[in-house]
């Protein structure tokens, strides 16, 4: 490319001449990036397209600025740009160099400026180097090789992203084995959800926040549909990217339309038991395809699937796993909707934040619970070798033969686990009762994903 074009669209990306808008800052995210950063490691933020991981690392850019980081030790590349003729190694090369020369800095030295301000915690520049971030740069053919060269040559600290968890499991892990610190970027959380409609979730009143909480499960979590009116034409387009882009075009799918209607099949059945063998009966495919378009589906952060609870490995891995998808928006838009889906989509939203929970906490392990009488309970957290949480939801505990049999699958998963007390989260109760020697708190929606 010619290097005028280059920098041309350099600067559209970049802070050096001017402030970029960054969006509401999502500071369990930004906060633990900074700190990070202290570390001599490559670190990586992965999850599902437009789930804000571009407005997160300019917010991290931001927060250097306001730290004393001159804005020209900054690159930023957004690999997404379709001004980006050929994606390969001779492009970042060319892009460091160009970047180099305009810019006049010298890497490895970034300056302090004078009078920094500016949102987010600063972190510590003293004797930092420059700063490199790559954003979707699992587009760029063997851009693994680049980096591990440029990290272990000492030239910049790197923050890069990626859309496919593979960027971690396969590319990053084998070049940069024990020097990358991990990410996750979710949609929003119903918190980050309220201060993106501009309501404080400290002061806002049980109905408000009940009708929001409605808002939040019919559209979803991508940032972008939270500020839309047109939330099912921007899901529906999200869905055909994925699908078409991402995993269609990268694996070489040869019957497209199977995977497509795996996954319009799972966002019509969240929250379900499945098995591959039966995904194949019913779809019309092999076992063995069930299993790797999953896969590939889970890879792109469409999905996520929860095993049962089990002590023996093996009993965890011959039984059915739950599905849940990223986004209730996008299984309300492109999933068939049998019925009025608040059930299902209440149990998605805790599903995802546990996820988040675990993110923030590794050692966290996140199951179902059923026993051989069918009894079952949506979610068992466990922390090293003790379980520490079981959680039914359940959104509308009105009729009594409901509630009872959310009670005495409870009180089961409990004396057989070992746990003293446990949690049913739903519409609207908010009580503690203590049946047959146990402890069960009952606990509203509104509460509870407000932690």
């Amino acid at each position: 490319m010619d290097k005028n074009e280059l920098i041309a669209i350099l600067k559209d990306w970049n802070f050096w001449d001017n402030d970029l808008p960054t969006g509401i800052f999502r500071d369990q995210y930004t906060t633990r990036i900074n700190e990070y950063l202290s570390s001599n490691q490559v670190i990586a933020l992965t999850g599902p397209r437009r789930a804000g991981k571009s407005y997160i690392m300019r917010q991290v850019v931001k927060s250097l600025i306001a730290g004393g980081v001159d804005r020209k030790s900054i690159l930023f590349v957004n690999f997404e740009d379709p001004r980006f003729a050929r994606l390969d190694t001779g492009l970042l090369q060319t892009i460091y160099e160009v970047y180099r020369h305009h810019t006049g800095s010298e890497l490895g030295s970034a300056g302090r400026q004078g009078n920094p301000a500016g949102p987010g915690p600063n972190p510590v520049v003293s004797g930092a180097k420059s700063y490199i971030f790559l954003d979707e740069v699992q587009l760029v053919d063997k851009w693994e090789k680049w980096v591990r060269t440029f990290h272990e040559l000492d030239k910049a600290k790197f923050i890069i992203s990626g859309s496919n968890s593979e960027l971690l499991h396969t590319d990053l892990a084998s070049a940069l084995t024990g020097r990358n610190l991990a990410v996750n970027i979710f949609p929003l959380s119903f918190r980050e959800f309220l201060l993106f409609k501009e309501i404080d979730p400290a002061a806002a009143d049980e109905m408000k926040l009940d009708s929001m909480i409605l808002e939040y499960m019919e559209s979803g979590g991508f940032p972008e549909v939270a500020k839309s009116a047109a939330k099912k034409e921007i899901l529906l387009n999200y869905f055909a990217n994925v699908l078409d882009n991402d995993l269609i075009k990268k694996y070489k799918i040869r019957k497209p339309e199977k995977m497509k209607n795996l996954a319009r099949y799972y966002l019509s059945n969240q929250g379900t038991h499945i098995t591959y063998r039966s995904l194949g009966k019913n779809l019309d495919l092999t076992t063995d395809t069930s299993e790797k378009f999953s896969t590939y589906l889970a890879n792109a952060f469409l999905f996520g699937f929860l095993r049962r609870f089990s002590f023996k490995v093996k009993e965890q891995q011959k039984s059915s796993q739950k599905v849940y998808p990223i986004d209730t928006g996008l299984a309300n838009a492109v999933g068939f909707r049998f019925s009025e889906n608040i059930g299902r989509n209440a149990e998605t939203i805790v599903y995802l934040h546990l996820l988040r929970q675990q993110a923030m906490n590794p050692g966290q392990e996140l199951y179902y619970w059923k026993n051989t009488t069918h009894q079952e309970v949506d979610f068992v957290v466990k922390e090293g070798k003790q379980v520490k949480q079981l959680i039914q939801v359940c959104w509308d505990l009105s009729n009594i033969a409901t509630q009872k049999r959310e009670v005495t699958s409870l009180i089961r998963a409990m004396e057989e686990l070992q746990v003293s007390d446990g949690i049913i989260i739903s519409s609207n109760q908010r009580t503690e009762e203590k049946i047959k020697g146990h402890m069960i708190k009952f606990v509203p929606f509104r509460d509870w994903l407000r932690q």
